[in-house]
């Protein structure tokens, strides 16, 4: 998992962070006087990107949400502030006084947001949490004028361009699709449909975990950055396998994935509310007791 761990790996990643900080730099460059103003591509900058204390998250829509919707932010299930849910737990409705960080397009504070409810948590099938804010889209924006990002409707297809951007690093990362993972394991957890990057760009480092996954074409969030392989290992925690269609097992030291959100719409309501016992529902639902 992509979450931030020790002082040693904030010391290694922070130097790495610096290092990489041209790419954002470049960005984020004022433009000339005499030339228009210049308009940053789809995850270039930090654009409805939230920094959590111990990962990232992005301010989020769905493609019918309304200005005065209660506004979303998106993490991963195991950035949960009660910690990380059993392989099988789902975490639904649950209340939460969560605060987050919200930047600026060019990765400046804008100011704290706070969660009353956690509409969704969890680290089975997906690796998830959905908060629910105490404030709307639009009096967010009236108030740090920050715009959230739109969830996509579908899977990111295999070579589509991709931006990993981390609100905890204040970095941002860029790939393409690699391949969609039949299912991944880590430690006990098991994910579907798992994204994998290609590589070079987007080697992801903890606390990047929670970072959306966007669209360097549409700008859509296509999925959530979670986890990775760092040592080499076979099916442990930070070290997750490849499952294929045929049960076999890959190990890929150094590969990076993320996890389907586009989930989420399978089990939206018309009043832009969570029913997991929707027909055609996909995302994982709590155990029957």
């Amino acid at each position: 998992m992509r979450l931030f761990r020790t002082l040693a790996a904030t010391t290694v990643a922070f130097s790495a962070a610096l290092l990489g900080g041209s790419q954002a730099l470049a960005v984020e460059a004022a433009p000339q006087a005499s030339a228009p103003a210049a308009v940053a591509a789809p995850g270039a900058d930090y654009t409805g990107i939230a920094a959590l204390s111990n990962c990232s998250g992005s301010l989020v829509r769905y493609a019918e949400s309304l200005a005065t919707d209660p506004a979303l932010i998106l993490t991963n299930g195991h950035c949960y502030e009660g910690g990380m849910p059993s392989p099988g737990q789902v975490i639904v409705n649950r209340s939460s006084s969560r605060s987050f960080t919200l930047l600026r397009p060019s990765s400046s504070n804008a100011g704290t947001v706070r969660a009353n409810r956690v509409l969704y948590a969890t680290m089975t099938k997906t690796d998830v949490s959905l908060y629910r804010l105490t404030e709307s889209y639009a009096a967010i924006k009236n108030r740090l004028n920050v715009t959230p990002l739109t969830l996509a409707k579908q899977a990111p297809a295999a070579g589509a361009g991709m931006a990993v951007v981390s609100g905890y690093w204040k970095r941002i990362y860029t790939c393409s699709v690699q391949s969609t993972i039949p299912e991944l394991r880590e430690a006990g957890w098991v994910m579907k449909s798992s994204i994998k990057y290609r590589q070079p760009g987007c080697q992801t480092i903890g606390g990047t975990s929670g970072s959306p996954i966007v669209s360097t074409s549409t700008g859509e969030v296509i999925g959530v950055n979670n986890t990775g392989n760092e040592d080499g290992g076979r099916c442990t925690m930070n070290n997750p396998c490849e499952v294929d269609a045929a049960g076999n097992i890959t190990v890929d030291q150094g590969a990076a994935y993320g996890q389907q959100t586009w989930w989420l719409y399978t089990c939206l309501t018309a009043t832009r509310t969570l029913d997991l016992n929707k027909s055609g529902c996909q995302l994982a639902r709590p155990a029957i007791r």
